[in-house]
């Protein structure tokens, strides 16, 4: 099987960017006053194609799969933590379930290759490919027509949902380890400086992780595009996120990213298309390691630096609110010519 990509369209647009920037600058403000929501405010327009950004239905994805590396004690919790979290996001009870309440965000959980079967309910999406990936230490994780099904899963996926925004999470025991072979292998860096404690290893655990992780990429020492390692590494919900990515792109919507897994994700997908890095408002910088130096190679500004690690898209969730304030500043704060206001010579 193929993926498809969709062709993403070049969102820069000068006269458009000149009006919004010449709005921003006749607010009653001094100019750039107000820092990195001008920018935001600026990027909202220009992706969602109008001088007066509204968000409308936005939409949170919590991406669920399994590891078959997790048996090697990557992870400080076992395997079957992935799908008593998806029950927990279901139930309401997670952090992410209460911001996306609290924020009034529409939350689905996609079962993309948890190693559990879920009976249906509301808010599941079940695009299930396998019971958890392949041992990567072994053999790739996925294979090319499995990787290939998951990206396909990701597009129909964004497909059915309404609105434009998405805003990425994710859940998967072991998926830190793959965002670190993915950073390693695709912007060529050092796997130590890529490898973090995840769900909280100590330090003895930490060292034989990358140990483990060394040995995957010595295993896998031949692949190096996008998706050669994206099936080699994994994981299933890390390859679906990367085709709702592009679905969300080729429709304009804005793509809100949480941390670090969900930012591999958009490494592999803006290494197959950089388009992608102009829908995407990076949420906060991760406390993980790797994530500060994913963020520098995608050249990207995080809006929030909350020493967070949790993932879920909890750190997504705690940036929307800057999203709204960014539109509701650009559409209904005053000019000065409105407000009756001198303005500075």
């Amino acid at each position: 099987m193929i993926f498809e990509r969709p062709v993403l369209k070049e969102l820069s647009n000068a006269a458009r960017a000149h009006r919004l920037q010449n709005k921003l600058d006749h607010k009653t403000k001094p100019r750039g006053s107000l820092g990195q929501l001008e920018t935001l405010a600026l990027q909202l327009g220009l992706v969602l194609q109008t001088d007066s950004p509204t968000l409308q239905a936005p939409q949170l994805v919590v991406f669920a799969g399994d590891h078959g590396l997790a048996k090697h004690g990557v992870s400080a919790y076992p395997s079957e933590v992935t799908w008593q979290m998806v029950e927990n996001f279901l139930r309401g009870g997670a952090a992410v379930s209460v911001l996306a309440r609290q924020h009034g965000l529409a939350l689905t959980v996609a079962d993309c290759g948890v190693n559990h079967d879920f009976s249906p309910q509301p808010g599941l999406h079940t695009c299930k490919i396998a019971h958890g990936t392949a041992d990567s230490l072994a053999q790739p994780a996925m294979s090319t027509d499995q990787c290939a099904q998951a990206l396909s899963n990701g597009r129909k996926l964004i497909k059915a949902l309404p609105g434009n925004v998405l805003l990425l999470g994710e859940m998967g025991i072991g998926n830190t380890s793959a965002a670190s072979l993915l950073l390693a292998r695709l912007a060529n860096l050092p796997l130590e400086q890529c490898t973090g404690a995840g769900t909280g290893l100590n330090a003895p655990a930490l060292q034989r992780k990358t140990q483990i992780l060394q040995s995957v990429l010595t295993k896998h020492a031949n692949v190096n595009t996008p998706l050669l390692a994206l099936a080699a590494f994994g994981g299933f919900e890390i390859a679906t996120m990367v085709g709702a990515i592009f679905e969300a792109s080729a429709s304009n919507r804005v793509i809100v990213i949480d941390g670090f897994i969900t930012s591999a994700a958009v490494l592999v997908a803006s290494q197959l298309d950089p388009l992608i890095l102009q829908r995407c408002v990076f949420a906060h910088r991760s406390d993980e390691r790797g994530h500060a130096l994913l963020l520098t190679h995608l050249n990207a500004r995080p809006l929030l630096d909350l020493q967070l690690r949790l993932g879920e898209g909890s750190g997504a969730a705690l940036a929307w609110p800057l999203l709204v304030s960014a539109c509701d500043l650009l559409n209904h704060m005053a000019s000065f010519a409105s407000a009756g206001v001198a303005e500075a010579p």
